[in-house]
């Protein structure tokens, strides 16, 4: 169905002019990215040619997309902004609280029914205030999103990290934390840095077993989880064009897993071919209109060294199938090798699941070239040796897969189909037996592969491939099984090869859908009532955060030292904490349980500094909290990496922590405890994390003249009587600053919607 066509075409008529200003101002070729920043400038058409890197600017996106674990703080925050409707288009998506256990029909009766108070709250919300709802069971947020909302040279913000799959549609679409989308659905300006460009130039053309997954895998390997930190990647070249628009849509979404702002890929046929499908002839009409604007100027393409802060070529014939991992996605190995390093490096080759799904790859194409594998296994007499999943990405996708056959083929091999959902990509996955800790390899199509995420197990070892690979190895049962060379022997003992996956890019009968479980909100939503209950343990209004004291901060307790990868996933796990996302006390009983202390490597244990004992963090943090103590935690390389959840800087600042001082933030996190009031701080010498102690009492000075680019002073009382002086920097500009003292955004939102 086509959305917001309007919008769009008002979108598209300022394109002319703003461009010409554009390029007018910057004086030289424009880049796609540049084109839609410039295009969605908060003050209409460009006076000024921003720095990459270094200016900060505000922008209007064009819409706000939320999934139901974090629509849920999103909106609480929105309800205090005084707003009576969003200002500009908005959906709910219901994936992440759908846990995968026994097949589609019971697990989304049992999540219905145990989530009822939270689907409830979302859809009475949605509906009083103007925003799309899409019910439990109607698709993966990123998939709708790409079907239905998504459209070329639009910007778009999302409550999660992997938004920017709609760069699949050449749009620049941005993960972000819930305070940010609360600002733009209350009307005002979206603040970000301006970006730096990556280009990615792809020539030739992928064949046999190589598929777009692998493109962004090896990306992954190149840049590392931090290489795209403060960078959109913008993909061209012959290669790029060859791609689909949902091959294209997984290559963005890993751009997630670098720390990209964004990617994206400029407007071209498979885009159109995409848009028509989906039933949005209109919109695919309107962007052929003004198509010069929907990719980057020719120049940029012919010498893109000239217009790119970091060029990386990547030839599609030579690509081939890979797998990252384990426990970070950008562990990058060839199919070729993998048994080798498998070996080398102790990872157990028997691989219990292959599970295909996730935002990253449930679109049709991505079923129907794993399905071509799954038909092959069953017609060559082949059983396969893992355990299979799969979740279609949308109702519409599984509808259609459905009618064509799809589904069918993957149960003949004893699949479980489940819900159109996250499910074990987010760990919404009841895994039988993972409680027992075992080392185990999984395979599987998914973005993210960090230590206990999929099934909460610490010792799973998980590799992320595409979905075809995933199938053949699940096959195989052998992670080291390369489908490229190996054979199999089939169940007459015969020695069978697979041939390399086909698969339709789009359905040759086009998509089909009863029900696609989209409700769409009241005209008029003045009268609806949303109730929150007090006694609830899922949801929980929220109360202001307080202002700062307007002192500098003294004798503030270090409630952590944590060591290497911590990850938003480390500070506020996901799995059975879902439930919680909605009630901010309960939730915070999570928090940073998952870090590695420093002074004892292990986990959610820690000094109390009160009383000398070694305790779970939070309750070490609710412990200082209690006695009016703030605290500080301090952290390694790429602190707050991976999903948006603004609960990683909510709790913290909740439960009474008053700093975050790191070696170096990933750029979501960052905002979040901005957005919160927080002190987000790195070490001016990053060797001077080895300078705090276990029992330091630490005071942060030069607050009252808090000011953009002037480094505050941390005094370290160390136990034994010594303290040491070291330099803290910080990126905060004016507005920031004023969020800091204010005690949050929301509170300067807050006030001003009063006036």
């Amino acid at each position: 169905m086509a959305f917001d066509v309007d919008m769009i075409k008002k979108v598209y008529s300022r394109y002319d002019e703003r461009i010409a200003a554009a390029r007018q101002v910057v004086n030289k070729p424009l880049t796609l990215s540049e084109k839609i920043l410039y295009a969605h400038l908060w003050d209409g058409t460009a006076t000024e040619d921003y720095k990459r890197g270094v200016s900060y600017v505000d922008f209007a996106p064009d819409r706000v997309a939320m999934q139901d674990a974090t629509a849920q703080m999103a909106l609480l925050q929105f309800m205090q902004a005084g707003r009576p409707k969003v200002a500009v288009p908005s959906t709910v998506h219901c994936d992440h609280l759908i846990q995968a256990k026994e097949g589609a029909d019971k697990d989304l009766a049992r999540a219905k029914n145990e989530s009822s108070e939270v689907f409830n709250f979302l859809s009475s919300v949605s509906n009083k205030y103007g925003i799309g709802f899409w019910k439990p069971g109607a698709g993966i947020i990123h998939q709708v999103v790409l079907e239905n909302y998504a459209f070329p040279g639009g910007m778009m913000i999302g409550t999660d990290s992997h938004t920017v799959n709609a760069g699949g549609l050449g749009m620049v679409a941005i993960g972000v934390g819930g305070a940010d989308a609360c600002d733009v659905m209350a009307g005002l300006p979206w603040e970000l840095k301006f970006p730096k460009l990556i280009g990615v130039k792809l020539t030739g053309k992928l064949s046999g077993w190589a598929a777009a997954k692998d493109v962004i895998l090896k990306v992954a390997g190149i840049l590392t989880v931090k290489g795209g930190t403060g960078a959109i990647v913008e993909y061209f070249g012959d290669g790029a064009e060859s791609l689909s628009c949902t091959g294209k849509g997984t290559i963005c979404n890993m751009g997630a897993e670098i720390g990209a702002t964004t990617s994206t890929f400029g407007y071209d046929d498979s885009m159109e071919r995409y848009l028509r499908a989906t039933g949005r002839a209109e919109v695919a009409d309107a962007a052929n209109a003004i198509k010069q604007h929907l990719t980057a100027d020719a120049e940029v393409y012919a010498n893109p060294e000239q217009y790119f802060d970091q060029l990386i070529e990547i030839n599609l014939s030579e690509l081939e199938p890979s797998l990252n991992g384990p426990f970070t996605p950008d562990l990058y190995t060839p199919v070729s090798r993998m048994r080798e390093e498998a070996d080398k490096n102790g990872w157990p080759l028997k691989v219990e699941w292959g599970l295909i799904g996730s935002c990253t790859n449930s679109s049709y194409e991505d079923l129907s070239r794993a399905a071509s594998i799954a038909k092959q296994a069953v017609d060559k007499g082949l059983i396969t040796k893992a355990e299979f999943g799969i979740n279609p990405g949308s109702e519409q996708v599984r509808f259609t897969a459905d009618r064509d056959g799809l589904l069918k083929t993957f149960e003949d091999l004893n699949a479980t189909i489940f819900t159109n959902a996250c499910g074990p990509c987010i760990g919404m996955w009841d895994r039988v037996g993972a409680d027992k800790q075992e080392k185990n390899t999984i395979v599987h199509s998914f973005n993210r592969n960090f230590a206990k995420r999929a099934d909460g197990n610490p010792n799973t070892y998980a590799f992320v491939a595409s979905p075809e690979l995933v199938a053949a190895i699940a096959i195989s049962g052998d992670l080291g099984f390369n489908p490229v060379t190996d054979t199999l022997t089939n169940n007459k003992g015969e020695q069978v090869k697979l041939d390399p996956p086909v698969g339709d890019e789009l359905p040759t009968k086009g998509f089909a859908v009863d029900d696609p479980g989209y409700q769409a909100p009241a005209a008029d939503g003045s009268a609806v009532v949303v109730d929150v209950a007090p006694t609830s343990d899922r949801l929980q209004l929220l109360e202001p955060f307080a202002a700062w004291e307007g002192t500098d901060l003294k004798g503030l307790k270090l409630l952590i030292k944590a060591k290497g990868k911590c990850t938003t996933d480390h500070i506020s796990m996901a799995g059975p904490w879902l439930k919680y996302r909605g009630h901010l006390d309960n939730i915070s009983n999570n928090m940073l349980i998952g870090a590695v202390n420093f002074f004892n490597e292990k986990t959610d244990n820690v000094k109390n500094q009160l009383t000398g004992e070694y305790g779970p963090v939070p309750a070490t943090q609710r412990d200082y909290k209690a006695h009016n103590i703030g605290s500080i935690v301090v952290g390694d390389e790429n602190y707050g990496e991976g999903s948006s959840r603004e609960h990683a800087a909510m709790e913290p600042r909740h439960l009474g922590v008053r700093a975050v001082l790191v070696k170096s933030f990933a750029r979501i996190h960052e905002t979040n405890l901005k957005k919160q009031g927080m002190l987000g701080l790195t070490f001016a010498n990053k060797d001077d994390y080895n300078k705090i102690q276990e029992n330091d009492t630490i005071d942060i000075l030069g607050l009252t003249e808090f000011a953009p680019g002037k480094p505050l002073t941390l005094v370290l009382h160390h136990a034994d009587g010594t303290q040491e002086e070291i330099l803290a920097n910080h990126t905060y500009n004016a507005q920031q600053i004023e969020w800091f003292k204010a005690g949050g955004a929301l509170n300067i939102i807050r006030k001003n919607q009063a006036k």
